[in-house]
């Protein structure tokens, strides 16, 4: 991915130096954070099995609709020349990558909104180094990247980045920014009202609903995420290999993928992230056409 030497977006919040002391009290999920859990959502006697199981996997992948649409908005303020836990300055390389994917998100759905007569409102990107507090509660890096509607910020400890070359074999830069790009989705559904919706409809929904819906919810952000690596490939930045690299990290994610991984089995009336096949088609999808009518997920199979 050419990304080096491009525009490197503002809205990076450094919250390394300030995120890994204790927050007391447990850190499990918090009403209106939203995450991909790896392995799907839990329930029931299976739920602590499943909990442990993605804490050792080491990161959650995006957001999850069970737990959704908080209020609230501490702000948090942006500590640039800040270290991260391991002593590395905050303008390190790898925040300059986030932050240049971050921007092309940015000019890319500005472009789509606007076409749309529509105005596309950033999202923040807040790094941080082992835990955090967001407007939709406390989260920690095992819990991975993820996207808290309450106050439009998408939260990243990058180490992440690491496991997902090491422990899931989704190597390449252009796997990192699919991270990015799903999470920034999320952000688009939550500005067009698509999360808002889902959150009235799984009201009345029994969890393996809720779940069949969830993964809709899913499958349209890797779609969005798709979209915006079609504009990307337009503009020349894409180099060989870089669209493989994003299918196979969407392989890897796959709920059916990591439950068979992570204890030997699937339980698909838990998946609310979508299969492998699923993930990877619907990223295609996206990326070969580069239309949001194209990402229905709604109302067409998946």
């Amino acid at each position: 991915m050419l990304w080096r030497g491009r525009r490197q977006s503002d809205n990076i919040e450094d919250e390394r130096s300030d995120s890994g002391g204790g927050f007391g009290g447990g850190l499990g999920d918090s009403p209106g954070q939203f995450r991909v859990p790896i392995g799907g959502r839990a329930g029931g006697g299976s739920s602590i099995i499943l909990v442990i199981l993605v804490v050792l996997a080491g990161w959650y992948f995006g957001f999850d609709p069970s737990q959704i649409l908080g209020d609230g908005g501490g702000q948090i303020t942006d500590n640039s020349g800040a270290q991260d836990s391991t002593g590395a300055p905050a303008s390190d390389e790898m925040k300059q990558f986030v932050a240049t994917v971050l921007a092309d998100t940015e000019d890319t759905w500005t472009g789509i909104f606007k076409a749309n007569g529509l105005t596309y409102e950033d999202p923040k990107l807040v790094l941080f180094s082992s835990q955090i507090r967001s407007a939709c509660g406390f989260a920690s890096s095992a819990a991975g990247p993820f996207y808290c509607p309450g106050d439009h910020k998408v939260y990243l400890d990058m180490t992440f980045f690491q496991q997902l070359d090491q422990q899931f074999g989704a190597s390449g830069e252009f796997a990192r920014a699919y991270v990015v790009a799903h999470e920034v989705g999320h952000h688009v559904q939550n500005l067009t009202g698509i999360m808002s919706k889902f959150n009235q409809m799984r009201q009345g929904m029994s969890e393996a609903q809720a779940n069949q819906m969830s993964v809709r919810v899913e499958l349209q952000a890797d779609c969005f995420a798709g979209v915006w690596a079609h504009y990307t490939a337009q503009k020349g930045i894409l180099e060989q290999g870089d669209m493989e690299s994003a299918l196979n990290a969407a392989k890897q994610i796959g709920d059916d993928t990591l439950q068979k991984k992570m204890q030997g089995y699937v339980v698909p009336e838990s998946f609310n992230h979508g299969t492998s096949a699923q993930r990877q088609t619907w990223l295609t999808r996206g990326y070969k056409s580069g239309k949001l009518s194209d990402c229905d997920t709604f109302n067409n199979p998946v």
